[in-house]
């Protein structure tokens, strides 16, 4: 398990609830869900994901912060949560959240748009033409410029349109992910 340091104006919400009535079963990095009972997450198009873990985050994260387990998880379908409410981001594979980060996401005059997007490109170094600026392990959802991408996740930080992760997060996130993967991101 891996921790980084996290940003934004809002205060950011650890993202390891229960989402059930029966009490999942502990463990020292997850919490497991027995998968006749899983709760389902029901994504920005209306898609339901079910999901059998979570990784067992036991304080609230800060900005920069994350943490990354896929220990013990088989290979599976990947795909990723952005919850611009909670300022987090949570990459799933096969069910089970392998990472989860606090994020900066698109400031009032470009807002980070929610809805279902797939990963459309990917670049380890990408310069942005729109704001000159560097987008370290850059993963494109939209031709317009709304990426997910490395960045200096810091109290009062936003972006524009951009989901920013913590540098070290992107790295893992970019080697998890492949073009294609959905990318569900809910509103505010």
């Amino acid at each position: 398990m891996a921790a980084g340091t996290a940003n934004n104006s809002h205060q950011p919400v650890a993202v390891a609830e229960t989402a059930v009535k029966d009490t999942p079963a502990p463990n020292k990095t997850r919490i497991i869900y027995p998968k006749n009972r899983a709760p389902i997450l029901e994504l920005s198009d209306g898609q339901k994901k079910p999901i059998y873990s979570l990784l067992n985050v036991r304080r609230q994260m800060k900005f920069g912060e994350y943490v990354w387990d896929d220990s013990g998880i088989a290979d599976g379908k990947i795909w990723i949560k952005v919850d611009l409410a909670r300022q987090t981001l949570s990459i799933f594979r096969a069910g089970h959240e392998i990472g989860t980060a606090v994020i900066l996401y698109g400031a009032y005059i470009k807002p980070t748009p929610p809805g279902v997007f797939p990963i459309l490109a990917k670049a380890k170094k990408h310069r942005s033409n729109l704001y000159d600026a560097e987008m370290p392990f850059m993963l494109r959802l939209s031709w317009d410029g709304i990426a997910i991408h490395a960045s200096d996740v810091r109290v009062g930080g936003a972006t524009h349109g951009c989901i920013g992760v913590p540098p070290a997060f992107a790295e893992l996130l970019f080697n998890a992910v492949k073009v294609g993967d959905q990318v569900s991101i809910t509103a505010a």
